[in-house]
């Protein structure tokens, strides 16, 4: 699977891209077909991975230790919870031999998708204002704590009520993702796994374990004598929010053989904004890139905030310009990545699609659009009583990566699914799409998609698979 070589602009003539500034849009029809083949190798001979890809040996939960040691926190007894709840069960840690055999044993021909970003546990409790003066936090913003700052706001939340999870934007995306492709109709399971950096400690294992569950597989080993990467999410009664971050060793992804092995064998990597942030990682992420371009993968890429797109500005547009094929990203993203000289989510669709040949823009209650060639599809939203919009963005590239996968024929059609499925995690609380949604928005898309092979509509926005 892979985009026609018309879709692509010529390589700059050195390593270094930079946008030309924003022109004047000259207005063109929409192609009737944007076809994924030609100029890469086709990737339709996958071998896929049916059935539930967890195993029992790998798949342990932690109930009353979240792997922080009990000289940093008093806090992990009868106050933890799982954030999914469900039935704990807690097996012996696998060795690291076993480990290895492991990871090789379920591994399919090719990954459907990999994705590239940080592995961090999220904490996530409600205080008041009072806790947030005992242990001196400003309430309302994030930052970054070292190793003795986390302990000691984890010790001072001992005897509170918080959930745990596996957490992180493109988590939230792989999850929705794998769960939209099991059991379908309308195809084979699809092969969902994740490589990042966490520690050889209980969280790192606590981390796997909750994405194997959603058969989504963490593949990259643990750091030995590493410490994995936490986000504390404190909400007080007033809906406010505040995160204290420990990057462990979620902020350093080096790029060695294995992952260089995985990366060959994806059909679309998909690369965590965030990463953008730490000097390290973006060697990793442009080696990475490059292996992909090179085995004939699809390469997207999160904007994940306008503040990292404002810091890491130039280190973005040398990879986007060089090698993706799909942007995620919001209206404010979408408009720092245009360098702030369009205040339109649509135009600034537009001017992306001049450098990348599929681009999604979010854009709240207001809708969508999908960038190409010029053009801007404008996607409704799907109506839904708002709950919770954390995770709708994570929830949306889903669709469109779901969609892509599926070989949809229609970007309107794929458009509307990834609205769909934004709504329905915006109408509950939580950010991960429940399986039994998952498996009701899976169907209703395999009818389009079955209804449009019969019906096909010439005058339609088309994407085809050859």
């Amino acid at each position: 699977m892979a985009l026609p070589s018309h879709l692509f602009l010529p390589s700059p003539p050195s390593s270094s891209f930079s946008p030309p500034p924003l022109a004047p849009l000259r207005r063109m029809p929409v192609s009737q077909q944007l076809v994924f083949s030609t100029g890469r190798p086709r990737l339709r001979h996958r071998c896929f991975f049916g059935g539930n890809v967890g195993h029992r040996g790998e798949c342990f939960s932690v109930t009353r230790s979240t792997g922080v040691s009990e000289s940093e926190s008093g806090c992990c007894g009868d106050g933890f919870r799982d954030e999914e709840d469900e039935e704990e069960t807690v097996d012996d840690e696998v060795e690291q031999g076993e480990d290895d055999d492991l990871l090789t044993s379920i591994a399919p021909e090719r990954w459907d998708v990999l994705g590239l970003g940080q592995a961090m546990v999220d904490f996530s409790g409600m205080v008041d204002d009072e806790f947030l003066e005992r242990v001196g936090i400003e309430k309302g913003t994030r930052k970054v704590v070292n190793h003795e700052e986390r302990g000691r706001v984890l010790r001072a939340m001992d005897g509170c009520s918080y959930k745990a999870a596996a957490g992180g934007s493109l988590s939230n995306t792989l999850v929705a993702l794998a769960r939209l492709g099991s059991r379908s109709a309308s195809g084979p399971n699809l092969n969902v796994a994740m490589a990042g950096s966490i520690g050889s400690d209980p969280l790192g294992g606590f981390y796997r374990a909750k994405l194997c569950r959603a058969n989504v597989n963490f593949l990259s080993k643990p750091v030995k004598d590493g410490t994995t990467g936490t986000v504390i999410v404190l909400t007080t009664p007033d809906a406010q929010r505040t995160m204290l971050a420990y990057q462990g060793r979620s902020s350093t992804i080096d790029y060695d053989p294995y992952l260089a092995s995985l990366v060959s064998k994806t059909n679309i990597l998909v690369i965590e904004g965030y990463l953008f942030e730490f000097p390290h990682t973006i060697k990793t992420i442009a080696l990475a890139c490059e292996e992909a371009h090179r085995s004939g993968a699809l390469i997207a890429i999160t904007a994940s905030d306008v503040s990292c797109i404002k810091k890491c500005y130039d280190d973005f547009w040398e990879i986007i310009g060089n090698y993706a094929d799909i942007v995620f990203a919001n209206s404010n993203e979408a408009i720092a990545f245009s360098g702030f000289s369009t205040n339109s989510p649509m135009s600034a669709a537009k001017y992306l699609s001049h450098f990348v040949p599929l681009v999604s823009v979010t854009d709240g209650p207001r809708g969508s659009f999908i960038g190409v060639k010029d053009e801007a599809i404008y996607i409704p939203p799907f109506p839904c009583i708002p709950v919770d919009t954390c995770g709708a963005g994570d929830a949306y590239a889903s669709g469109i990566l779901y969609g892509i996968l599926r070989g949809a024929s229609d970007l309107k059609g794929m458009g509307t699914l990834a609205s769909r499925v934004a709504a329905v995690v915006v109408g509950q609380q939580g950010t991960r799409l429940r399986v039994q949604d998952a498996c009701r928005l899976a169907e209703c898309f395999t009818c389009h998609l079955e209804s449009s092979k019969v019906f096909h509509d010439v005058g339609s926005d088309q994407i085809s698979s050859l």
